[in-house]
């Protein structure tokens, strides 16, 4: 046998084994693929992740079903995203809770390293709302009152309440007691009772009560004013810049996936967040459309873990 011979034969086996796996990646998906939300239906994640599983199964093909998988804040469907096969058919939708409880949580028997960003599409900003009978007319009014005063948020430990502790502690220097809800509309209706001096939720939860005059607008915790709520300023607006809180939905896969599937699922949602019938949608409600591809949705992921247990660490909160 020629000597070249053994070569070549181990030239080919290398060669047809390296493109087995863009073999495999091709014919993704090949069964239904399950869209675990990490909380309960009619959420900011529920309303992203049905938007797009919709879209998604007549893009692929193939059936999308979103299970909502609510529990400990987040922590439960994404604790089992990250131990299911690595294969593209277990996806995450979560929200900033991921990235809050990746300082708050020590124990939650996962990490957010088990986990790869697959794409980060829209961002909503919290604001603080109050009953129409408050007197302050804006947000700086508001908190010059001398006394403690009360707000109202979803859980404990959840962006909205660690925001709002930040914020109230560590920049305005005021004194709040936060009432935890068990979610958002609780909240919302305490307001709109005016059990509480204020609710701080992300915002679509609070447009429908602003819309309708039960709930007034003071102020909104992001860069830039909101099209659903056009006439609330920001926090910067009010004297308090570089206050941003809120949240975003992104959709994460186990760490292990192939990059061929998840760069293909980042352009098929990104492609879907494109269409104007889908920015509509969310926009009407509060939220903004993100475009990023994967790298940079690791990236922003990274930064936002970052910059929350910053402000985790600086309010000395801990769910343990």
């Amino acid at each position: 046998m020629p000597a070249y011979r053994p070569m070549l034969c181990m030239l080919l086996a290398t060669a047809l084994i390296g493109g087995a796996q863009p073999a495999r990646t091709q014919t993704y998906p090949t069964q239904t693929i399950t869209l675990q939300v990490a909380f309960a239906a009619g959420g900011i994640a529920d309303v992203v992740a049905r938007l797009v599983g919709q879209k998604l199964s007549q893009r692929l093909g193939h059936t999308v079903v979103v299970e909502n998988r609510g529990g400990a804040g987040g922590n439960l469907a994404a604790k089992s995203v990250s131990g299911a096969a690595p294969d593209g058919h277990s996806i995450l939708v979560t929200t900033t809770s991921l990235a809050v409880n990746e300082t708050a949580t020590r124990n939650k028997g996962f990490s957010a390293e088990d986990l790869r960003a697959i794409a980060i599409v829209a961002f909503s900003p919290d604001i603080l709302a109050v009953h129409p009978s408050n007197p302050a007319k804006d947000l700086r009014e508001f908190i010059k009152n001398p006394k403690s005063f009360t707000y109202g948020s979803a859980g404990v430990g959840t962006g909205p309440h660690i925001g709002a502790e930040y914020f109230f502690r560590e920049v305005a220097k005021v004194q709040a007691v936060h009432v935890p809800f068990t979610g958002g509309a609780p909240a919302v209706a305490a307001g709109v009772g005016n059990h509480v001096d204020a609710v701080v939720l992300s915002l679509p939860t609070v447009v429908p009560a602003i819309r309708q005059g039960l709930l007034r607008g003071l102020g909104l915790a992001s860069a830039t004013r909101n099209s659903a709520v056009p006439d609330v300023p920001t926090y910067g607006e009010m004297g308090f810049p570089n206050v941003y809180s809120g949240s975003w939905v992104g959709f994460f896969a186990p760490a292990k996936t192939p990059d061929a599937v998840v760069a293909k699922l980042n352009v098929e949602i990104n492609a879907i967040m494109r269409e104007r019938e889908a920015q509509q949608k969310l926009e009407t409600v509060g939220f903004d459309v993100i475009i990023k591809n994967v790298a940079e949705s690791k990236d922003y992921f990274r930064s936002e873990a970052a910059r929350w247990g910053e402000m985790i660490r600086a309010i000395g909160y801990s769910s343990d």
